[in-house]
């Protein structure tokens, strides 16, 4: 795959994505979400990616949505769409994501980090909502989902900035570290999800996204249930032919 805006490769079973603007501090612009969803989507069926890894180029996660393309009336309809299937191909893409969050990510860029599975921070992250000050309602049910309803309110509706020690206290990183180890902690992580079997973690990674306004007794028949005789059972029975 051949892209302007991004960087992938794989290696190992795990895929990366490195937003590749960083002149521009890695905005979103249309092109860049059109690429991003392409890439999720061809690895979706790939047998060479368990696992994925997002982080910025240069000093910067993601600054946002390219605000120039804002300016272009004629191209809104490109903008809503392209915005509409990016965020989607990112929340329901049936492998998990880490966000190795090398810089600020703010606006959209925060909005990205939201949708990943785990988010490991450097020191020099730091994260923010102040496009409410523009007029710009922020991405606000996967904040709340990760930091509480409370938090979440305050930083969308403040546009607040917050450091990655803070990121930390409130739940929003899993792990900071100092920026040079950054990308090697996220490459532990992803070797560390991929020690489970790759349809244990399809499993998982779909109750994540499709169990969350479900009652106890409906998400318990998916996530014990449904996983006991699809996945639990055929698990220790191909575990039990190795032996």
């Amino acid at each position: 795959m051949n892209f302007s805006t991004i960087n992938v490769g794989v290696n190992d079973g795990i895929g990366s994505i490195v937003l590749n603007r960083p002149h521009k501090r890695n905005a979103l612009s249309i092109q860049m979400r059109h690429e991003i969803s392409e890439c999720l989507t061809e690895w979706t069926n790939s047998i060479s990616v368990n696992v994925v890894i997002i982080t910025g180029a240069g000093s910067a996660f993601s600054a946002g949505f390219d605000l120039l393309e804002f300016e272009q009336l004629d191209i809104h309809n490109q903008l809503f769409k392209s915005s509409s299937i990016y965020h989607k191909a990112v929340w329901n893409f049936s492998k998990p994501i880490i966000a190795a969050i090398n810089g600020p990510a703010i606006g959209g860029g925060f909005d990205l980090t939201t949708l990943c599975d785990i988010r490991i921070s450097s020191q020099s992250a730091v994260f923010g909502h102040p496009e409410i000050k523009f007029g710009a309602p922020p991405l606000f049910t996967p904040l709340r989902w990760i930091i509480g309803e409370g938090r979440a309110r305050e930083l969308c509706l403040t546009g607040r900035k917050i450091d990655a020690t803070e990121a930390l206290r409130i739940g929003l990183v899993s792990q900071v570290v100092d920026n040079e180890a950054l990308q090697d902690k996220a490459k532990e992580m992803a070797r560390t999800i991929m020690e489970a079997p790759l349809e244990a973690l399809l499993f998982t990674k779909g109750c994540f996204t499709q169990n969350s306004g479900l009652s106890f007794e409906e998400s318990f028949s998916l996530e014990h249930d449904e996983a006991f005789q699809k996945i639990i059972l055929k698990a220790f029975k191909e575990r039990k032919k190795e032996k």
